[in-house]
C-alpha cells in the first residue's frame, strides 16, 4: 500500500530509475536519492546478475552496502539549487537554477556525457555542455541515453545511438541536428526511446518501440507524429510500448500497445496496438507551464 516518506517534505520533483533508484527535490533545490547501490543487468542468458559499480546515487557508501533505505541528501550538490533531475539505468543527471548540468553513476555508452569515462561517484559538471555557454532548463534519461534541453529551446542529446536523436553513439553531448530549426520546450525519456514537443504543440518521437509512426519500430532520429496534426500538443509522455500526449486543452492522446493506454477494456491476453494517436475517453488532465 501507498506509504507516506516521513523524512521528506515540500518536494516540487521527483523521479524514478530502472536500476531501483528514486530521486526527490525539495522547494530549496535539494536532491534526495535512495535505492539499490549496485547495478542489474542481464547476463547473456537473459539472467540479471548484480555489478558494484557506481549507481547514480551520488555520494559515498560502504562498499558492503547494497542499498540505501531512506532518503539521503546529495551533499556534493548542497551549494546548488536543484531544479530537474532524470534517473536512468545506472546513472543520474541532475540540472540547477544556474543551468549547469551534473551527471554522475555509470554507463559504458556514454551516457554520463564526459567522453570515455564510465563511472562517477559524485556529481560532476558536463563540461561540453558548460563550453556552450547556455543554460539549460530540463533533463531527461533512458536507459542508456540522455538529453538535455536549453533555455533557447536548444536539445543536445549523448548516449546510446538508438535514442540520443542521433542515430549513432555519442560520448559527449551534441545539438540534435534532426530538430535544428524547431523550438522544442518539452522533453521526455524511457528505456530506449524519447520525445520532444516544439512550441508549435507538435510532437516528435524516436528510437525503438511504439513511436506513432508508420513501418519498422526502429526510428533513429527525431520524426513528427503525423496523427497528431492539427492537435495542438502541450506534453507528452514516453515508455517502451506506449505514448501519452496531452494537448492544450487538456485532453490525452494514446498510442502503442493498448493493454497499456487506457482505452477501455480488453483481455489480459490482449497485445494489439494502437498506431493513430487515440484520446482516452473521459480524462481531461492540467499542464503544468515548465520545462
Amino acid at each position: 500500500m501507498p506509504s507516506r516518506i516521513e523524512s521528506l517534505s515540500r518536494i516540487e520533483r521527483i523521479a524514478a530509475g530502472t536500476n531501483r533508484t528514486s530521486a526527490a527535490v525539495d522547494e530549496k533545490g535539494r536532491l534526495f536519492t535512495w535505492g539499490l547501490t549496485i547495478l542489474l543487468e542481464e547476463n547473456e542468458d537473459g539472467e540479471l546478475e548484480e555489478f558494484a559499480r557506481p549507481s547514480g546515487l551520488g555520494y559515498e557508501l560502504d562498499a558492503e552496502t547494497e542499498s540505501q533505505a531512506s532518503p539521503k541528501q546529495v551533499d556534493a550538490l548542497s551549494q546548488d539549487r536543484v531544479v530537474g533531475v532524470a534517473l536512468a539505468h545506472g546513472f543520474t543527471l541532475a540540472v540547477t537554477d544556474a543551468g549547469a548540468v551534473f551527471s554522475f553513476g555509470f554507463s559504458r555508452d556514454g551516457g554520463l556525457g564526459h567522453g570515455p569515462l564510465t563511472s562517477e561517484v559524485l556529481p560532476r559538471r558536463i563540461e561540453t555542455l558548460a563550453q556552450t555557454r547556455l543554460r539549460f532548463v530540463a533533463v531527461a534519461a533512458g536507459d542508456f541515453h540522455a538529453l538535455a534541453l536549453t533555455e533557447e529551446c536548444e536539445l543536445y542529446g549523448w548516449g546510446a545511438g538508438r535514442a540520443n536523436g542521433h542515430g549513432r553513439e555519442e560520448r559527449t553531448p551534441q545539438r540534435v541536428a534532426a530538430l535544428i530549426g524547431q523550438r522544442v520546450k518539452f522533453v521526455n525519456a524511457r528505456d530506449a526511446a524519447s520525445c520532444a514537443v516544439t512550441e508549435k504543440g507538435e510532437l516528435f518521437t524516436w528510437g525503438m518501440g511504439s513511436l506513432g509512426h508508420e513501418g519498422p519500430q526502429v526510428t533513429p532520429k527525431p520524426k513528427r507524429v503525423a496523427g497528431l496534426s492539427g492537435v495542438e500538443v502541450a506534453a507528452a509522455v514516453i515508455g517502451w510500448e506506449h505514448t501519452l500526449a496531452a494537448d492544450a486543452d487538456g485532453v490525452v492522446w494514446a498510442f502503442g500497445r493498448r493493454s497499456a493506454l487506457g482505452l477501455g477494456a480488453l483481455s489480459p491476453e490482449d497485445r494489439s496496438r494502437v498506431r493513430t494517436p487515440t484520446p482516452i475517453p473521459k480524462l481531461r488532465v492540467r499542464v503544468l507551464n515548465s520545462p
